[in-house]
């Protein structure tokens, strides 16, 4: 039992002005957290132990499911991540953490940190375990870890969902075989399962892209809500979900036949057009669905081509599936260099490209195929092809999915529209494969004393993105109304005569009572007036509420509220422990039930 006089839970009546969603002015208007700098918060009593709860369930789910919790170091080696496989992708969001010191260390004389914060910790146990581990009879192993990490937003915002420091549990699995890996990989996923179930979350596991991080396969846990800070596309009627950088749909059907070429190529001029826009309007009318689009980007220090359809958007995550670790829009300079034309007037028709030598590659989105006959760039600034084929004119090298699904499209399981919903990605897990291990020399020999990598898994979910995604989700005009598991009380006793010695005592004897049914109780005792008692009630949006004051008890009742449904009971003294024990049963019973 906490009393609120002897606690500090400073609620706010207005909202601060850079406070943009309502969870994020809730945790600072309930006293939850408080700002120390751009995308830096501080944890006040109530917060934190909501964010304690989050993590005890969180070790609860991980150890069921058989994990090893270890703590790793902050603080890193930066000599870890430059011999990683993605620290070019990585150092402009890390910060560095350089000690003064008399001599300047190597890395830094040219240009490199000596020491990061952590992101994550894939180098550092992975190196670690590349020592440990070097027996099959070592493996299987799943290290977990709950820890404060670091990233470098160059623009934080919404409170805790985009903050530079924030809570992670991070794990890292190392099995001996594919099958194994596999298998940590379903256990990780009921684990999550499980614990966003236990936090009262509404979720959904989606299909995700691997990014920076490599591997084989992965999916994202999002929490649905609308101010959420990814797109998830998903169908009523089969399970496909996805995120919006991963998602594909069935546009192009599996027996489609690329059409067969209509006229030959012919040139015409198209003085100052350069956008599929102008294209579209007159005099050419040409419309977007029957327009190339190409677009010429750099990988790893070489241009290649992609070429979509002109009303589509490149999904440019998606370009990740070519094997290049670094990506990036080429500039007029490097696009004129190797195509003969600025872009506007750009196209892959045989024959009419400058320096076809120097692309690494030519890619073309499946939808294309759709177009069969269409308009593209000729290579020469101000003019077009018309009348070119896919299969006949165009120097594409192989086709994949590289454009962003929009929500109607055809479901690529059941062939119905699929729909769009913004939401928050609270958990992902990534089947690694061999990427790091290899790196790292993380080896270990066989039964038949053969040496093999390991192969490898790693699993992250916000803690501090979880606690605030729970509230966006479960929230009202007045305030927070938290699930059950994660309140930070899950029964506020509310003294209106805190004076009265009788109403005093009934309190007490209430929050003894409430504590052996399972609950966690707090105590409003101090001298406030009712409203502003009942706004903060509301504001920090505990569970059960009781109201204990002189009227009442004169009445011979006491009222009980519960936050969510605004339900109001009022109930006789006489029964008061038994029905608040009954109510406490009642929300522990259907916590567990979602386990």
């Amino acid at each position: 039992m906490q009393l609120w006089s002897e606690s500090f839970i400073p609620t706010l009546k207005e909202s601060p002005a850079d406070a943009e969603i309502a969870s994020h002015r809730l945790l600072l208007r309930a006293g939850l957290i408080r700002k120390v700098g751009a995308g830096i918060y501080a944890w006040l009593p109530a917060g934190y132990r909501s964010l304690r709860k989050i993590e005890g369930i969180c070790r609860e789910e991980l150890n069921r499911a058989g994990g090893i919790e270890v703590h790793l170091p902050a603080i890193h080696p930066a000599e870890l991540w430059i011999k990683g496989p993605r620290w070019d992708a990585a150092r402009e969001v890390m910060f560095r953490a350089d000690a003064a010191s008399a001599e300047t260390p190597e890395d830094e004389r040219k240009g490199e940190p000596s020491y990061v914060l952590g992101p994550t910790h894939e180098e550092v146990i992975t190196s670690m375990m590349a020592k440990e581990l070097t027996s099959y009879r070592d493996l299987p192993k799943n290290f977990y870890q709950i820890q404060t990490k670091f990233r470098n937003e160059i623009r934080p915002r919404f409170g805790l969902m985009r903050s530079r420091e924030f809570l992670m549990k991070d794990g890292y699995s190392f099995d001996a075989t594919d099958e194994g890996a596999i298998a940590t990989y379903h256990k990780m996923m009921a684990a999550y399962t499980a614990f966003f179930s236990r936090c009262g979350l509404n979720f959904v596991m989606v299909e995700a892209d691997t990014g920076v991080m490599g591997g084989s396969y992965s999916h994202e846990f999002m929490a649905p809500a609308e101010v959420g800070d990814d797109d998830i596309f998903f169908c009523s009627q089969s399970d496909y979900a996805s995120n919006r950088e991963k998602a594909f749909s069935a546009i192009v059907p599996e027996d489609f036949r690329d059409p067969e070429a209509e006229g030959e190529p012919e040139e015409f001029p198209t003085p100052g057009v350069t956008t599929i826009a102008g294209l579209a309007e007159a005099p050419y009318g040409i419309p977007a669905e029957k327009q190339f689009k190409t677009l010429i980007y750099i990988g790893d220090g070489r241009p290649f081509a992609v070429v979509l359809r002109g009303q589509d958007e490149l999904e440019e995550s998606k370009l990740g599936a070519l094997g290049f670790l670094r990506v990036r829009p080429a500039e007029e300079s490097e696009v004129v260099e190797v195509m003969g034309a600025r872009p506007g007037s750009l196209g892959v028709v045989r024959g009419t490209i400058a320096h076809p030598e120097k692309l690494s590659g030519i890619h073309a989105d499946h939808a294309v195929r759709l177009i069969g006959t269409g308009v593209t760039g000729a290579n020469r600034d101000g003019f077009h092809l018309r009348n070119i084929n896919v299969k006949r004119d165009l120097a594409i090298d192989g086709f994949g999915d590289f454009r962003r699904v929009r929500p109607g499209e055809p479901c690529p399981k059941s062939g119905a529209p699929l729909e769009m919903a913004r939401a928050i990605e609270v958990g992902h897990i990534f089947k690694l494969g061999t990427k790091y291990s290899e790196n790292f020399e993380a080896y270990f020999s066989d039964a038949e004393g053969k040496s093999r990598p390991h192969v490898m898994g790693c699993y992250g979910i916000g803690l501090s993105r979880t606690l605030q995604a729970a509230i966006e989700q479960s929230h009202d005009d007045k305030g927070i109304a938290w699930p059950w598991t994660i309140a930070p009380y899950q029964v506020l006793l509310t003294l209106l005569d805190p004076d009265l010695e009788e109403a005093r005592s009934l309190a007490l004897r209430l929050a003894a009572a409430a504590e052996t049914a399972g609950a966690d109780v707090l105590v409003d005792d101090r001298n406030e007036r009712p409203g502003v008692k009942f706004n903060d009630a509301d504001l920090l949006g505990i569970p059960l509420r009781i109201v204990i004051g002189g009227r009442g008890l004169k009445e011979g009742v006491i009222e009980l509220k519960d936050r969510k449904s605004g339900e109001v009971r009022k109930i006789a003294l006489t029964d008061a422990e038994k029905e608040l024990r009954a109510a406490i049963e009642e929300r522990n019973r259907a916590a567990e039930g979602r386990t």
